[in-house]
């Protein structure tokens, strides 16, 4: 499951209707608010068959399981109104604004090339995309900057990412907001400038600003490079996002050879009190299915602070 299914999935989980909502007693599960350490953000359409395809629904089920937060990656694409609609649910119940895709092009060379055209169009989007984090009251936006150019040395290519990101950066901040650059796995994503946390640490670094940030997806950089936890101790003043999803497969923790557990406690051992995006599909079909997402985070939550 790639980024663009769920900003697909996400903008048409906002477009339906309505229906009602199924209780955890319907579900032959007992209802359980949890308090979470974290800020756990669930997309829409995770748990619609427990919640209903409207989004206020789904927000009321999400925040009754004890979730604070919810990220939409599709928002930018919305309707003013469905944001709208989105964020007045949000505020009823205190919750928190993840992320949404400022800027992403999974299939061209747009920031590596240097090429004016392309960097205007992404500055424009940059520009819009400040529009829409005040209207759903979001601080984060995710960017991804496109391909490697191969006819282009690496060390040019670079410099004209950071030059990109620098000039956004200069929008980001006087506002407040933050973009979250994100490193996708080479597997999935074979040809995508951004690969490693590493790199897009050095990245950052060289745009030095708090407006240009690393959004760590734990489960792409577990593909990219492994060694989780050390590597996000070296990357720790450049990261202010967290999204997760277990490998193989890309669903909820405990299904796949993540220790969530232990990867949820060490960030919050650490003071981290930023989102952590709730990326990945369901490992079963159905009320079953949502129902162990919900037990999932709840298991791996399972820490002494």
């Amino acid at each position: 499951m790639d980024r663009r299914d769920f900003v697909r999935a996400g903008a048409a989980a906002g477009a339906a209707a309505l229906s009602g909502i199924a209780t955890a007693a319907e579900a032959d599960v007992p209802a359980e608010k949890h308090q979470f350490h974290l800020k756990y953000a669930p997309h829409f359409g995770m748990f619609k068959h427990n919640a209903g395809d409207d989004v206020e629904d789904q927000i009321q089920w999400m925040v009754d399981q004890g979730f604070t937060a919810l990220e939409d990656n599709g928002m930018k694409g919305r309707t003013v109104d469905a944001q709208e609609k989105i964020v007045r649910a949000m505020r009823k119940h205190h919750m928190q604004m993840g992320v949404f895709v400022a800027y992403m092009d999974f299939h061209n060379p747009t920031l590596s090339t240097g090429r004016q055209e392309d960097r205007d169009k992404f500055l424009q989007s940059i520009r819009e995309s400040v529009e829409v984090a005040k209207r759903v009251n979001a601080k984060w936006a995710t960017v991804v900057c496109g391909t490697i150019n191969p006819r282009m040395d690496w060390g040019y290519q670079t410099a004209n990412v950071i030059e990109s990101l620098k000039q956004a950066s200069a929008i980001f901040e006087p506002e407040g907001l933050v973009m979250v650059l994100e490193p996708l796995n080479p597997r999935d994503h074979p040809t995508l400038f951004l690969s490693r946390c590493a790199q897009t640490y050095q990245v950052c670094k060289a745009v030095d600003s708090p407006a240009c940030k690393i959004l760590y997806d734990v489960y792409h950089m577990q593909v990219s490079e492994g060694n989780l936890i050390p590597n996000i101790d070296r990357s720790w003043n450049e990261i202010a996002y967290f999204q997760v999803g277990d490998n193989p497969g890309r669903h909820e923790p405990t299904t796949g050879e993540i220790n969530y557990r232990n990867v949820f406690h060490h960030i919050h051992q650490k003071g981290y009190q930023g989102i952590v995006g709730m990326e990945h599909g369901n490992s079963k079909p159905g009320k079953e299915g949502e129902w162990a997402v919900v037990h999932a985070y709840a298991k791996c939550d399972d820490f002494e602070s």
